[in-house]
């Protein structure tokens, strides 16, 4: 990590603190954002700490209270402010797999501290961030006299806005989004929540640093028209001092520039733990769905053929997943899944020979019950990754265990993806052998194309998801074309793309466009979202080393872009390999592909039919 400047600062006005009144100011870096912090008389929040966001002078978050409800009472009403300390970070750090090279990570820090003014005079810390991408919040119990542990019951961090603001909610890690007003959020709104404050003017609702705590999701406010307060997932229990997961509001002026700052959950988490990550690998998968030792060798081979780099073998393999009594530590077929016959270790020799990694699924019942038998064998087996099926997720039990196990994964160099209701709030910073998780609903489910494209701009705010890709599956062709297919591994973001969940080799035709796949990276040095609007339609560039790749995906409406070329290195001549629809193309698939002559100056003209999409990949002319 480089880091220019992390100093505490005596002087408030340096860090951008300024008294204002009873109350606390605290400003972004370029200035943008400004959180108001203090104790406030106004009649809704009158004695409880308060805080206030404003985005270039426009209210973002109207004055909103913060409380936790505590064994012994709640912490809230009746705190005084006794000190306050600030601080600035600027530094910069490199992730292991990631959307960008490197990552900028600087903001203003005021750590406010209150005490009650009566018995028993507890202590409590709010540590406010102020980042030009948003603001970001925690609660701190320190350690203090009469207080060894802590039961929260409740914690009511209050979101309230000005208007009835649209929203993007869903309430389910793989449920459905709907937009509606923000009067109408239900109980256990999913996190990120995303808020159309005005025509140009967007905020995310996020958690992140979720390690050993209750997830916190979303409720309308009671008594308050336009406003949303924090539910946690049960009780926390815990010894002093007690920090919570950092509560986040992303600010900025459209849903693209939201996915493009996504960065910022990850920085609110700790720096990377281990020591070495050279092993960690990204790449592109196919799943096995014959659970067989010929399909296995099969898919390996069509794995060296497509430039992929891994097999997965899912459910089924050690018997019934849902089983209690079901081995992980054997290979026995299920046999409602397959006749086999299957020799796991020939596979996994075969595909060791060849480059290709075997992943291997595992439910969440034989995980709880042989995790710690499980990983030394897998090492001796020579498997490369787990896959974690349907894990408990919510409470605080059920949270730390799930980030051990990540942990001792680690330990033992196992790359892991976390299936079904997971939602990653920013782990892969600190334990980048969490590659994906699901927490979303894929390929698999069918979503029709306005559910993807809100996805891209709501739950990919979030940090990467397994989209569980489909290719020749009549569930995608249904919703989409094959372009738009092309385009999604680049649109949604994942160091391990899953590109082919329900495709065997013998069934995938040999067409000319999956050579896009072939050339295709899972991590990237840079993004920028070009034309986005959620729900409707998505356009993306990523940068690889020298190279380029360009996903368009579209909804309902026929639509068409031009992308400006730009952020091309000037003085070089590049080709754009363009992969379009067109159902004139005599293949199956009806992919046109054209090659183009382009420079910075170029500006690409990208028309998208109706539930179409189109992919690009741009490269350096060789010799120059």
């Amino acid at each position: 990590m480089k880091t220019r400047t992390s100093v505490v600062i005596a002087t408030l006005a340096i860090a951008g603190i300024a008294p204002a009144g009873a109350a606390l100011e605290l400003k972004s870096p370029n200035g943008t954002l400004v959180v108001t912090i203090g104790i406030n008389d106004l009649a809704d929040v009158r004695g409880y700490p308060s805080y206030r966001v404003d985005y270039q002078g426009r209210p973002v978050i109207a004055e909103s209270r913060l409380s936790l409800d505590l064994t012994g009472g709640a912490l809230g009403q009746g705190l005084a402010v006794t000190g306050h300390r600030a601080s600035q970070h600027d530094s910069t750090w490199k992730p292991v797999c990631g959307e960008r090279a490197e990552i900028l990570d600087r903001y203003n820090e005021l750590v406010v501290e209150l005490k009650e003014t009566r018995a028993p005079h507890r202590i409590l810390h709010l540590t406010f961030r102020a980042y030009d991408e948003g603001i970001a919040f925690c609660y701190t119990l320190p350690e203090q006299p009469g207080m060894q542990n802590v039961r929260v019951a409740r914690e009511s961090s209050e979101f309230r806005f000005c208007d009835d603001c649209m929203v993007w909610a869903t309430y389910a890690g793989q449920g459905a989004y709907q937009k509606v007003p923000l009067t109408q959020v239900k109980p256990g709104c999913e996190r990120p929540l995303v808020v159309q404050v005005a025509n140009d003017l967007y905020a995310a609702l996020a958690e992140a640093g979720l390690v050993d705590y209750a997830r916190m999701k979303f409720a309308s406010l009671e008594g308050v028209s336009h406003g949303l307060v924090s539910r946690l997932d049960g009780e926390v229990e815990s010894s002093l001092p007690l920090t919570t997961p950092w509560r986040v509001i992303m600010v900025a002026q459209s849903p693209g520039r939201l996915l493009e700052n996504n960065f910022l959950i990850l920085n609110l988490n700790e720096p990377c733990a281990m020591a070495d990550t050279s092993w960690i690998r990204p790449g592109k998968v196919i799943r096995e769905v014959s659970l067989s030792t010929a399909g296995g060798r099969a898919c390996v081979d069509f794995a060296v053929k497509r430039g992929l780099q891994y097999v997965e073998y899912d459910a089924g393999w050690y018997g019934p997943e849902y089983d209690p009594n079901a081995d992980a530590t054997t290979v026995t077929l299920d046999p409602k899944r397959s006749k086999g016959p299957l020799d796991l270790h020939e596979v996994i020799r075969y595909a060791s020979e060849r480059g290709i990694g075997i992943i291997v699924y595992v439910n969440h019942l034989a995980l709880e019950k042989q995790l710690d038998e499980l990983l030394p064998l897998y090492k001796e087996w020579g498997i490369k990754g787990i896959k974690f099926g349907f894990v408990n997720v919510g409470s605080q039990r059920w949270t730390s265990w799930l980030h051990e196990a990540i942990r001792k994964c680690a330990e033992h160099r196992f790359l892991v993806d976390v299936h079904d209701e997971y939602r990653v709030t920013g782990y892969s910073r600190t334990y980048p052998n969490l590659m994906t998780v699901e927490g979303i609903r894929g390929d698999e489910t069918r979503p029709t194309n306005d559910q993807t494209l809100a996805y891209a701009f709501t739950r990919m705010i979030a940090g990467p998801a397994d989209n569980t890709v489909c290719w020749t599956d009549p569930r995608v062709t249904a919703n989409s074309t094959y372009a738009y297919q092309l385009a999604k591994p680049v649109v949604l973001f994942s160091p391990w793309q899953f590109l082919f969940w329900y495709d065997r080799p013998a069934v995938v035709a040999d067409t000319p466009e999956l050579e896009f796949y072939n050339h295709l990276p899972t991590t990237w040095d840079d993004t920028r979202v070009l034309h986005g609007s959620i729900g409707e339609y998505a356009v993306v560039a990523r940068r690889k080393g020298d190279q380029w790749f360009v996903g368009g995906m579209n909804g309902l409406e026929p639509r068409a872009f031009n992308v400006p070329l730009g952020f091309l290195d000037a003085n070089r001549r590049y080709t754009a390999h363009v992969y379009s629809d067109d159902p004139s193309v005599a293949t199956p698939t009806h992919v046109k592909i054209e090659r183009l002559a382009v420079d910075r100056d170029s500006v690409l003209q990208v028309a998208l039919p109706a539930r179409g999409g189109q992919a690009i990949r741009i490269e350096p002319v060789m010799g120059q």
